[in-house]
């Protein structure tokens, strides 16, 4: 039995006395520079999605614990791909992107989802390219330490990944792969792919002076996950 510990980063203000004072700004694991950095956000006035959107985007810019961001949990073909989604309380619109390619600021472009389309998810090359029309560039989600857990993996006879019922065995060689036949099925066998850093992202939440509500995530996903996985 695998127990997850879930640790938390909190800012609220100075001298609070309780845990209600408002504002809260809360995220998953210890990512404190992505809460600092929402925290200083609403100091200069910003909106609680304003907060959600800088706050994540800065840990899509650190690549917080290889679970956020580009270069990190390289899909089996070996690219990195992006999914995030950001929600306004007020409004309570929701705005995501998922399979997002060769943009780096997925939350950045989920907010875009809100502002400008009646839609809440963009997947895959579409969502890229909605993304170069809001004015985001097309940048390389690739670095050395990607391919090197790649290339790893690949040495490895691509272990573990997500396939069943193929030929030749998933669980001791690299594909292609056809579909078996005979389907057969059986509890889920993943338990080797589960890990403090191959689990979890950042998850955050912003709580006005006033009760009003932001929330977003933003990951990269599961590493050697299937490509288009969302």
């Amino acid at each position: 039995v695998m127990v997850a510990l879930l640790w938390l980063a909190v800012l609220t203000p100075a001298g609070a006395a309780s845990a209600a004072a408002l504002p809260v700004v809360i995220n998953t694991w210890a990512f404190r520079t992505a809460a600092e950095t929402a925290w200083r956000v609403l100091e200069v006035g910003g909106s609680e999605l304003d907060a959600v959107e800088r706050g994540c985007g800065q840990c899509e810019i650190d690549q917080c614990d290889g679970s956020v961001g580009y270069g990190g949990s390289p899909d089996e073909s070996g690219e990195t791909t992006l999914d995030a989604m950001i929600m306004d309380g007020n409004t309570m619109e929701v705005g995501a992107v998922a399979d997002l390619r060769r943009v780096k600021n997925a939350i950045g472009v989920a907010r875009k989802v809100i502002e400008y389309t009646k839609h809440t998810l963009l997947v895959g090359e579409s969502a890229s390219l909605f993304a170069v029309r809001m004015g985001f560039p097309y940048e390389d989600l690739t670095t050395q330490k990607s391919l090197s857990m790649y290339s790893e993996w690949l040495n490895q006879s691509c272990q573990p990944n997500y396939w069943k019922n193929v030929v030749p065995d998933s669980s001791k060689s690299c594909g292609p792969y056809k579909r078996r036949e005979e389907v057969t099925y059986q509890g889920e066998q993943t338990s080797s792919q589960r890990s403090v850093h191959n689990h979890d992202t950042i998850g955050m939440v912003v709580i006005g002076v006033s009760g009003t509500v932001a929330s977003g995530t933003s990951t990269n996903g599961a590493i050697h996950k299937l490509p288009g996985l969302v």
